[in-house]
């Protein structure tokens, strides 16, 4: 379900903020420092309870401010409420739902799946493995009703076997308790991982060839689980122990997985100039988004921080092609209005928002 209305109190630079965007594309536009970003951000705590910006949701709260506070409204028969505050003295946000309260931030993620592609998002490609796995889980948690709990037990596990380790306290009846939970949990997490890649790959492989055709280039997505492949991951696990307790933490496992993307078989980053690795990072996250759709029924809605920014004019119109194919909602900003104006057919719906000092001064 798409967002119908969206209200920020406090939120960095942008002012007490009412707006009600359409249910396709939405265009932001602003000088620098107007507050575009910080709208995209709103968005993304209301999604998924942290920011894109800052590892500490306070430091998002505007200085003269003593909290934020943002709702969100999703359109339906009834519509669906949600809202994020955050006071700078406290420890953690307060999270409602159709006026309940929530304590999962698993929660808001579910309710709102939103796909970002923004500077950061070249850390796919780019950046440690953690990025990769994080994009990775957020496609199967959507689509596997039991990942997160999976999920939950794996963190769980490593978090007392590493606790063990660091304290250097080797008591072989209890490292072996902790050796057969994250065994169990590990290889189910990687069973669902592994999944999700076999639905994953010919879409992203699909979608990637339309915004990037390298033409006689062999381009391969690759899911390393994180551990030997040949071994069991009891016995990687037992085998270890040593090792392990000299390093202080787990060494192998679900928690080291990774995602390679080559381009005849080097690292994509070394091939692809900046504008090709940013179409490569947008063939991931709108192949999630129609592979979501696909499989659930369901419609990521994209936030999008300067589209125009390392593509030309021919490569945006190709992606805004693809956005319009999938009917989703999206928010793109950039500061250019002319250049976001000419990529959209004439029967695409789209609402053109300006922001001005922090201001949303008028809407088209």
């Amino acid at each position: 379900m798409p967002l119908d209305r969206l209200t920020f109190l406090g939120l960095r630079n942008l002012q007490n903020m009412d707006m009600r965007p359409s249910a396709g594309v939405n265009l932001v536009i602003g000088d620098n420092g107007s507050g575009k970003t910080s709208l995209l951000e709103g968005i993304h705590i209301l999604g998924l309870g942290r920011s894109f910006r800052t590892q500490h949701l306070k430091h998002a709260i505007h200085h003269d401010s003593t909290a934020l506070t943002l709702h969100g409204r999703l359109s339906g028969d009834p519509p669906f409420p949600i809202g994020v505050r955050r006071e700078r003295s406290a420890p953690e946000s307060t999270i409602r739902m159709a006026g309940e309260a929530v304590t999962r931030v698993a929660q808001l993620a579910e309710a709102l799946p939103l796909q970002l592609i923004n500077p950061d998002a070249f850390r796919l490609l780019e950046g440690s493995p953690a990025s990769r796995r994080e994009f990775l889980d957020w496609g199967a948690f959507h689509v596997k009703h039991e990942f997160f709990d999976i999920w939950r037990h794996v963190r769980r596990a490593l978090k007392h076997r590493n606790a063990l380790l660091r304290h250097a306290k080797m008591d072989r009846q209890t490292i072996a308790f902790w050796d057969r939970e994250l065994a169990r949990y590990g290889v189910q997490l990687d069973e669902l991982r592994t999944d999700y890649m076999k639905s994953f790959l010919p879409v992203f492989e699909e979608t990637l060839n339309e915004l990037l055709p390298l033409s006689g280039a062999d381009i391969s997505l690759r899911y390393f689980r994180g551990w030997d492949h040949k071994r069991s991951y009891l016995e990687v696990l037992r085998d270890a122990q040593d090792s392990d307790l000299q390093m202080g933490f787990t060494q192998q496992g679900p928690q080291r997985a990774d995602l390679r993307i080559r381009i005849d078989r080097r690292p994509a980053k070394e091939v692809l100039s900046r504008g090709q690795q940013k179409l490569v990072v947008s063939a991931l996250k709108l192949a999630q988004g129609r592979l979501l759709e696909t499989l659930t029924g369901r419609r990521c809605i994209y936030l999008i921080d300067d589209l125009p920014a390392e593509l030309d004019a021919g490569h945006r119109q190709v992606f805004c092609h693809w956005l319009e194919r999938m009917r989703c909602q999206v928010f793109i900003t950039s500061v250019e209005r002319e250049s976001l104006q000419k990529l959209w057919q004439s029967s695409t719906p789209r609402t053109m928002f300006h922001v001005k000092h922090g201001c949303l001064i008028d809407q088209e």
